[in-house]
């Protein structure tokens, strides 16, 4: 199965670490499917966002065991990807 640039982000992530890499450093950063590499990664950010994008880094966590009830789960695996961007490049989601 290919993966279209629509399928590659799944979403934004926005918590304080983020916003305050977002500000200071240029960096956004994204959930993406855990199948998709770096460089399908800055293809689809170019593209989706019409910037342009400087590195790409990317981190997979393991989704954690959690009780439901009587029963053990696990939450699903997931990938992250911290985008940085082009000196005078800006990114705004809202």
């Amino acid at each position: 199965m290919m993966i279209t640039i629509y399928d590659v982000i799944k979403k934004p992530l926005i918590t304080e670490k983020a916003v305050e890499m977002k500000e200071n450093l240029n960096q956004v950063t994204f959930a993406i499917d855990p199948r998709a590499s770096k460089k399908m990664v800055k293809q689809a950010v170019e593209k989706l966002f019409e910037v342009k994008v400087k590195d790409v880094r990317t981190m997979n966590y393991k989704g954690k065991a959690k009780r439901f009830g009587r029963a053990m789960g696990k939450r699903n695996d997931w990938k992250k990807a911290i985008v940085v961007l082009a000196d005078g490049e800006k990114l705004e989601f809202v």
